[in-house]
């Protein structure tokens, strides 16, 4: 048997800070369902995509709301919340 302890692992580098910032994925997958939606409804030939495009905004929409309502929830002190949210 060997006494000695286990050498500790090394803490991973922290995220560079542009990986941080959800904003601009979310503008950029805004702008495409966006984009899409606007073709679904415009071009005759792909209204069969209507009914996708109008609940990826839909998804979008909640998916944002859930963040901005948790970020605020960490904002607010809320025991509950997640945390790293900025």
């Amino acid at each position: 048997m060997d006494a000695t302890p286990p050498e500790p692992q090394p803490a991973p580098p922290p995220l560079p800070e542009a990986l941080l910032r959800p904003w601009p994925v979310i503008y950029v997958i805004a702008t495409g369902w966006l984009v899409a939606a606007v073709l679904a409804f415009t071009v005759p030939g792909l209204h069969d995509w209507r009914p996708v495009t109008v609940a990826g905004l839909g998804v979008g929409v909640l998916g944002t709301s859930i963040f901005l309502w948790q970020r605020s929830a960490v904002r607010r002190g809320a025991r509950g919340a997640q945390r790293g949210l900025d």
